[in-house]
């Protein structure tokens, strides 16, 4: 190799090693360390990303009062990507490069998370909890990546055998969104299933955006399938299981976190009773029978006069892990600092059923574990804990 050209990748290794130098402590000064968020405020999702946004307010506020963080106050600017990923660079680059945050906390959605990281990294920022239990999250590999949410894969590979078995079931079908994520459910079913020597009678799918599911509820009622795993989010849910309920075909169905909101039950009424769905975090009722979720319950409802949901808890708890993990630090607070606490970090069960989560120098997700929880007389209601 040419002298010139040794030269130049020495220089090149040095100047990256000192952008990761210089933004070690990006966002962070004597009074404040400065963090933000992107959340879809204006698209089809905003309900949920105006939630997380709440939530995290709340915690905000909650650590100010008492402090902040080693007397540094906690300063909280969330952007709006219109759950578009290309909006989502735009908000990454405002933050990262005119706001300088220190971490990106709770940002929602897989391809808004996967378009902007790249630009996160380029300035040593951590992408920190993000709202979407996709795999990318936290694989491959990267020290600036966090994630909290047990994967869509996992939900599935691990619950729908154990709930076929209980059930009885016969043939299982399933019915999933013809992208990343719906493809995700269908797989951890079939994996799971495989495993129990059980296989996918049938198979359909749909793109997303669809409001018709009538020809695909009717070739799993054809085909005789009692249980039916569903790779669907909201307004698709609804309208398979309406469906399904209007033909006179009433199997089991299941569905992942995806599904797992207070929307199902608002919006599909009656015919949602018997709706399976996996998650972590508990939905948090205003009369929950739990008085500690009834008091936060109550006391989000109070600051910002509205309900809370399952999405405020992401939010809520995104920030609270990251104060954990800040105060750990130290005093000094760098992305070093940071990464060297979470390398240690147990974030223990919290008041919404959240399981444990630890991290580790080669641990990027803090928890793989789910439960479930059945919607009964209108409401989600826990009908089997984490596996041991």
């Amino acid at each position: 190799m040419k002298l010139k050209t040794i030269a130049a990748l020495v220089a090149l290794a040095c100047s990256a090693g000192a952008v990761l130098a210089q933004n070690s402590n990006q966002g962070v000064s004597k009074t404040e360390i400065t963090v933000g968020s992107i959340q879809d405020l204006s698209g089809p999702i905003a309900g949920f990303g105006k939630q997380v946004r709440l939530g995290m307010m709340l915690r905000v506020d909650e650590i100010n009062e008492q402090g902040g963080v080693h007397g540094r106050k906690v300063k909280l600017v969330v952007e709006d990507s219109a759950y578009d990923p290309k909006k989502a660079v735009l908000a990454a680059q405002k933050l990262v490069n005119q706001d300088k945050i220190f971490a990106m906390i709770g940002h929602i959605g897989t391809a808004q998370n996967m378009a902007a990281m790249p630009v996160q990294f380029e300035k040593n920022v951590i992408n920190f909890f993000p709202v979407t239990a996709a795999r990318e999250m936290y694989e491959p590999f990267h020290r600036l990546k966090y994630s909290f949410a047990a994967t869509y894969y996992e939900q599935m590979r691990s619950s729908v055998p154990k709930l076929v078995k209980e059930k009885g079931a016969k043939k299982v079908c399933t019915m999933y969104q013809d992208d990343e994520f719906g493809l995700e459910v269908m797989r951890g079913a079939e994996d799971g299933l495989k495993a129990a020597g059980v296989t996918l009678a049938e198979k359909t799918s749909y793109k997303r955006g669809a409001t018709d599911f009538s020809s695909q509820v009717q070739k799993m009622q054809a085909s005789g399938c009692d249980f039916v795993v569903l790779g669907t989010i909201i307004r698709e849910t609804i309208g398979a299981i309406g469906t399904a309920r209007k033909m006179g075909y009433n199997p089991t169905f299941v569905g992942s976190s995806a599904a797992y909101t207070d929307l199902i039950h608002k919006l599909g009424g009656p015919a949602m009773n018997g709706l399976y769905a996996t998650h972590t975090s508990q939905h948090p009722y205003l009369d929950e029978a739990s008085q500690p979720i009834r008091f936060w319950a109550n006391k989000y409802k109070t600051k910002f006069n509205e309900d809370p949901t399952v999405f405020s808890v992401y939010g809520y708890n995104a920030i609270d892990a990251f104060f954990a993990a800040s105060a750990k630090a130290g005093p000094n607070l760098t992305t070093d600092s940071f990464i060297k606490a979470m390398d240690t970090m147990v974030i223990p069960k919290d008041i919404f059923g959240s399981p444990e989560a630890t991290f580790g120098p080669k641990k990027r997700l803090g928890n793989e574990s789910s439960r479930m929880s059945q919607i009964t007389d209108g409401k989600w209601k826990v009908v089997s804990d984490y596996p041991k």
